[in-house]
């Protein structure tokens, strides 16, 4: 790692004990620094975090937050689910305390090339692709990120040589310094996360955070297909390559490609690793099937656009389980899709009815009160040549800790109902 010293004897108080939370506070003790982490909910999950760090004399508040308990910290570093609004950064901006993210956390130490992927859709499929086309190359890779895996848990292992193929959200980039890839790569852009952001420009400006320090030594890869992206190679002081859906690349693949060729990867290491890639847990995951009904898992969509995408990946009838807590979309827009390819649409979670009035002249609808009656109500309606798909639409935090929670459930309650 580079700059270790610069954490030392510092107080940081980390906000938010989950994963990225977990692996701030671990990396910043093993740097000397005098840590604190608060969360304002206390479950067995956040316990078991809070026992491991305890013992490295690490000092943990759950079940609020307190003043007093961050007040003369010298940083505070936020996990991606705390928004502006929380009191911990309330508190911060009156007393004048720095506030970073756990990527900036990380960036600040990280020695290795560092290849950042954001859009609305795709990024976990893209970091994981690019991840796998530089171990092919025969160099070392870290994907990590948003895709579940902390950047701060995996940044002591690098070196200068590595790669680190990083996914970003929206929530990660609102707190970054001077963070600063040698590839940023902009996938597309479409409406989401406005039970947080304010409107679609302020979620376009967090994505253009990407760039904001790249200069001409850099690139920015940007989707030709998509105007507003398109548009963005005017702002960027990086060098700009497009990518452009071709022949039999879809647009993941094409990105994948565009970053491959500013490595210098040959392009045949690049299809052979496109060719073998089976997908992603919790992305279009083919889970089983059962008298010619066959079960898919795709928890990782929490998007109108990303449920459009598998819809129109999947073949013959579709029952869809939907539903969880609302980011703010329009539902709308899956109407012509739904219509024609979805025999049974089976809700859950706090969207239920925003979904069912948009939704609900042109399919028939069914509730379900958990995921697991939902899939049993679905597969009592399957018929052989089927396919029962979970596509949300929705963030999980209504009813599961993440969309992998969600999706895990789905899983086994799938692999319960194949062995009856």
């Amino acid at each position: 790692m580079v700059n270790k010293e610069y954490f030392k004897d510092k107080k940081v108080t980390v906000i938010g004990l989950a994963r990225s939370g977990f692996a701030s506070a671990e990396l910043l003790c093993g740097l000397g620094a005098k840590v604190g982490v608060t969360d304002k909910g206390d479950s067995d999950p956040l316990r078991q975090y809070a026992d491991k760090l305890k013992s490295r004399q690490i000092e943990i508040e759950l079940g609020r937050h307190s003043r007093e308990f961050m007040e003369n910290s010298d940083l505070l570093i936020t996990s991606p689910g705390v928004d502006d609004n929380s009191l911990p950064l309330t508190w911060a901006k009156s007393l004048r305390i720095p506030v970073i993210s756990e990527i900036e956390l990380a960036w600040m130490l990280c020695p290795a090339t560092v290849i950042a992927v954001t859009g609305t859709n795709g990024k976990t499929t893209v970091a994981t692709l690019i991840g796998k086309v530089i171990a092919a190359w025969g160099r070392k890779a870290y994907v990590c990120g948003n895709i579940g895996y902390p950047f701060s848990a995996e940044v002591s292992l690098m070196g200068p040589k590595d790669f680190v193929s990083l996914e970003v959200s929206s929530f990660q980039l609102e707190r970054i310094v001077k963070f600063k890839p040698k590839i940023s790569l902009i996938l597309n852009f479409s409406r989401n996360h406005l039970d947080r952001h304010q409107d679609m420009q302020e979620y376009l400006e967090l994505k253009k955070r990407i760039f904001i320090n790249q200069d001409q030594g850099d690139y920015t890869v940007l989707n030709y297909r998509d105007p507003l992206v398109r548009g963005l190679g005017g702002e960027t002081r990086a060098q700009v390559v497009y990518f452009n859906q071709s022949g039999n690349l879809n647009p993941n693949h094409s990105a994948v490609m565009a970053v491959a060729g500013i490595l210098g990867i040959n392009k045949d290491i690049s299809l052979g690793v496109l060719a073998d890639f089976r997908g992603v847990e919790h992305r279009l995951e083919y889970v089983g099937e059962s008298g010619g009904v066959r079960f898919i898992n795709d928890s990782k969509a929490t998007t109108v656009d990303s449920a459009i995408w598998a819809l129109n990946n999947i073949d013959g009838g579709i029952i869809l389980i939907a539903g969880g807590r609302d980011k703010g979309l329009d539902f709308t827009v899956l109407r012509e899709i739904a219509g024609r390819k979805v025999k049974k649409l089976i809700l859950i979670g706090e969207a239920r009815e925003k979904i069912k009035q948009a939704l609900g002249d042109v399919l028939p609808i069914r509730e379900a009160g958990s995921l697991k009656e939902a899939l049993d109500i679905a597969w009592s309606l399957a018929k052989a040549g089927d396919s029962i798909l979970l596509s949300p639409m929705c963030a999980s935090f209504d009813m599961f800790a993440d969309f992998e929670e969600r999706g895990r459930v789905f899983k086994q309650a799938v692999r319960q109902l194949i062995g009856r």
